[in-house]
């Protein structure tokens, strides 16, 4: 059997993931999870310009959230309902850095295996699909995946120079 996703972005550190973490991203065909949000949104107009680009959720707390992934021989779909507000991305793997498409955005990014959790590092950033885009901008946009009392856990903080905070967002999910 081909081994998923992140099991090829992260090699043998992925096997050293915490069961909730394996379990999330070993999984084949269409699984839903669901879960608990708490969403923060910069006040700057031009983050809230950026946010609303990148289809990214509205703030809330105690925001009811789930994600349906469906896997295929390409790569990933991630269908996220934050409270009712639809965030889909696509995510493949090339050249050893996962893509996620997000809106008129591709992310490139370096994931890496370690004490217990997936950090993701943006290596580059499309415009697009053509227009490159510096990727020292997004020196302040982190995501780390792991687990807490044998829960998946999620966060993801974006800042742009200037600009200031985006989005931040963090929470848990189950399988549903």
């Amino acid at each position: 059997m081909k081994p998923t996703l992140f099991q090829q972005a992260l090699g043998a550190s992925y096997f050293r993931l915490p069961e909730s973490l394996r379990r999330l991203h070993g999984q084949r065909g269409r699984e839903r999870w669901s879960g608990v949000a708490e969403i923060e949104r910069g006040r700057n107009p031009l983050a809230r310009m950026c946010a609303w680009i990148a289809r990214l959720p509205k703030a809330g707390r105690e925001v009811a959230t789930s994600v349906e992934f469906s896997a295929d021989a390409e790569g990933e779909t991630w269908k996220r309902d934050f409270g009712g507000q639809k965030m889909v991305s696509r995510l493949s793997l090339k050249d050893g850095l996962m893509r996620e498409r997000l809106g008129p955005l591709q992310f490139r990014f370096a994931l890496h295996g370690n004490d217990g959790a997936i950090w993701w590092t943006v290596a580059g950033v499309r415009l697009l699909g053509a227009l490159p885009l510096p990727a020292s901008l997004f020196d302040d946009v982190r995501c780390r995946e792991y687990e807490d009392d044998g829960r998946y856990r999620f966060e993801v903080d974006a800042s742009l120079p200037v600009v200031g905070r985006i989005v931040r967002y963090r929470g848990w999910l189950e399988p549903a």
